[in-house]
């Protein structure tokens, strides 16, 4: 398992690469280039549910609270993996092009932990509203795989992170539904 993590890594980070990619994965990752897209989700639940887009708000943030806590002080507190960049074993070899190697674990990637939570979140509470939120797991796909491609993680983190943060959007949604309801467009 290792061997293909290591050798999709590798593809990821060194072989399927270009300029272009290399200026989109990486603006694309920072969480400060996503902040009109989180203004546009409170601007939408605000004006078309009224209250209850409120109350989507706060389970929207409580969502990423929480799978941020799960991944990033739970999990990789309990299992530590170097980072590619920090790797001393393949450190040295890594096409590394983000702004910093963090000094966290690897393992899991919390940007594919919170963003596949808030993707699921968004997508089960918006999607009645239209076929269009599928395009959020697009989203968080991009900003996940562009973890691996700048050189700060390895495919199994990401995917992993993605499975963790699914399953808690994905509950989050659901207790969000039950507490709330169905979100229903203010007329």
């Amino acid at each position: 398992m290792l061997k293909f993590d290591y050798g999709l890594f590798h593809n990821i980070n060194q072989q399927w690469t270009n300029h272009f990619f290399d200026t989109i994965f990486l603006i694309g990752r920072e969480s400060e280039f996503w902040y009109p897209f989180y203004l546009f989700l409170l601007v939408f639940s605000l004006l078309n549910f009224s209250k209850k887009g409120l109350w989507w708000c706060l389970g929207f943030i409580l969502t990423v609270t929480l799978s941020d806590i799960i991944s990033s002080h739970i999990i990789k507190e309990v299992i530590f993996r170097p980072r590619p960049c920090a790797d001393p074993n393949i450190g040295p070899y890594v096409r590394f092009i983000a702004k910093y190697c963090p000094v966290s674990s690897s393992f899991t990637s919390s940007h594919a932990c919170n963003h596949f939570a808030m993707a699921m979140f968004i997508f089960f509470t918006f999607k009645h509203t239209s076929k269009w939120w599928r395009l959020v797991f697009l989203w968080a796909a991009l900003i996940s795989y562009a973890q691996v491609y700048v050189g700060v993680h390895y495919p199994s983190d990401v995917f992993c992170g993605a499975i963790v943060g699914s399953l808690i959007g994905y509950y989050m949604s659901k207790f969000f539904t039950k507490q709330v309801g169905i979100l229903s467009v203010v007329k």
